[in-house]
């Protein structure tokens, strides 16, 4: 059985433009396999790396200031008794590590405190 969790994180230098709300659009479309391109290689280097199957970009949202996008995701991993129970903490503090203390994204520039893991 797949669980799910979500992911929810801001990037300082990415203009949120409006073509970014429209799941359908070409902008949402390229963005969100920047995102993944990103996201996953983390996420199978964590403690839940042999159970993660994936995430999807649910939305792209606009941030405080104009260079601000909100990511928001829903990741996906099999439950199983290889994983002793999913921890929401852990993995937080794993993708923390992993992205500089929450400031780092491959180029982009995230803002240090807007990293939610089932949040």
């Amino acid at each position: 059985a797949l669980e799910h969790f979500t992911l929810n994180f801001t990037i300082t230098n990415l203009m949120f433009t409006r073509d970014l709300e429209t799941p359908n659009s070409a902008k949402f479309h390229s963005t969100e396999k920047i995102m993944q391109h990103y996201i996953e290689p983390l996420l199978r280097r964590s403690s839940i790396g042999p159970q993660f199957s994936g995430c999807k970009v649910t939305g792209f949202r606009p941030g405080r200031r104009r260079d601000d996008t909100g990511v928001d995701a829903i990741c996906s991993y099999k439950d199983g008794a290889s994983l002793a129970r999913f921890d929401r903490e852990q993995v937080h503090q794993e993708l923390s590590t992993m992205t500089k203390g929450g400031t780092r994204l491959g180029h982009y520039s995230l803002d240090q405190n807007s990293l939610y893991v089932n949040g």
